[in-house]
C-alpha cells in the first residue's frame, strides 16, 4: 500500500491506496504542530479503525508546504518501511515529466496537480484548486508549467473579513440561492462566495482568452463543491487530484 501525505497550511491529508484506489483519506489540522509521537499515534488509530494493517504500507511520498513539519513527517514516517520516503521537492523534478521555471519557488501541492492533471489528461489544462488558498495551475500539453495564480481560499477569506471587522457573524460557507443578501450572514456570504464564483469564471476566460485556445478545466480541493454552480465551467472535478500527482510522482522516481 501507498500511504500519501499531503502537508498544507490548514490540514495535513494522510491517503491510502491499495494499488487500485484511494480507500481511506484523514486529515489532520496543520496548526499547532505536533511531535512526531502524536502523528504517529494519529495514524496508527485510524489504520485500527479502518481494519488496517500498518505493515502492508510499503511505499511512502510527502509533500509539505510548511517548513516546519518536513524534518517532523520524514522522521516519523521512516520506521514504517525500510526505504526512504519520496519527498517531493525541487532536488527530484529532474525526474518527472512536468517542468517549472521557478522550482524554488512553486508550492509541492502545485506540482502534485500538475504532476496529476498532465499524466491524466496529456492536454492543455488549468487546475483550479479550493484549499487554503485558490489556485489556478497551468500546465501545457508537453508538461511544461506556464504559470500559477493564486488568490486567499474561501475559509481564508471569510475569517479575514469576520476576525478583522467589529460585529460581523462567522457564518457557514453556504451559497445562498439569491445574490442580494437581506440579513448580515447572507450578505457575507453573497460577498465572498458568489464574489469567489465570479472571480473563478473570469480568471477562467481571461486565461483561455490570453492562451487563445480551448483547454481543459479541472477542480479539486475540499471546498470545490461549494461553489456547484461553477461546476458547468469545469470538465471534472477530482477530489483526489493532488494525492493522484504524488502517487504518479513516487511511480516515476521509485521504478
Amino acid at each position: 500500500m501507498l500511504l500519501a501525505i499531503d502537508a498544507g497550511n490548514t490540514n495535513i491529508v494522510f491517503g491510502i491506496h491499495d494499488g487500485n484506489s484511494w480507500i481511506q483519506e484523514w486529515r489532520f489540522e496543520t496548526v499547532p504542530i505536533k511531535n512526531q509521537i502524536e502523528y504517529e499515534l494519529f495514524l496508527r488509530l485510524n489504520f485500527l479503525e479502518a481494519n488496517l494493517k500498518l505493515e502492508d504500507v510499503n511505499r511512502i511520498v510527502i509533500s509539505s508546504v510548511v517548513p516546519q513539519l518536513n524534518d517532523i513527517l520524514s522522521e516519523f514516517t521512516k520506521p514504517l518501511i525500510d526505504k526512504e520516503p519520496v519527498f517531493v521537492g525541487p532536488k527530484i523534478y529532474g525526474d518527472l515529466p512536468i517542468s517549472t521555471q521557478n522550482p524554488h519557488e512553486i508550492g509541492t501541492d502545485l506540482i502534485a496537480n500538475a504532476m496529476a492533471g498532465h499524466v491524466l489528461y496529456k492536454e492543455d489544462i488549468v487546475i483550479v484548486d479550493f484549499g487554503t488558498a485558490l489556485t489556478f495551475t497551468v500546465v501545457e500539453k508537453s508538461g511544461k508549467i506556464k504559470g500559477v495564480n493564486i488568490a486567499p481560499g474561501l475559509k481564508t477569506a471569510i475569517v479575514a473579513l469576520v476576525g478583522n471587522t467589529a460585529q460581523l457573524p462567522e457564518v457557514p460557507l453556504e451559497l445562498p440561492d439569491s445574490v442580494i443578501g437581506t440579513n448580515t450572514t447572507t450578505a457575507i456570504q453573497n460577498g465572498v462566495l458568489w464574489g469567489y464564483v465570479s472571480m473563478v469564471e473570469g480568471m477562467l476566460d481571461r486565461i483561455q482568452a490570453e492562451l487563445n485556445k480551448e483547454v481543459k478545466v479541472v477542480a479539486t480541493g475540499g471546498l470545490s463543491s461549494i461553489l456547484h454552480p461553477l461546476h458547468d465551467r469545469f470538465d471534472q472535478v477530482n477530489r483526489h487530484l493532488t494525492l493522484e500527482g504524488l502517487r504518479f510522482i513516487h511511480k516515476a522516481i521509485i521504478k
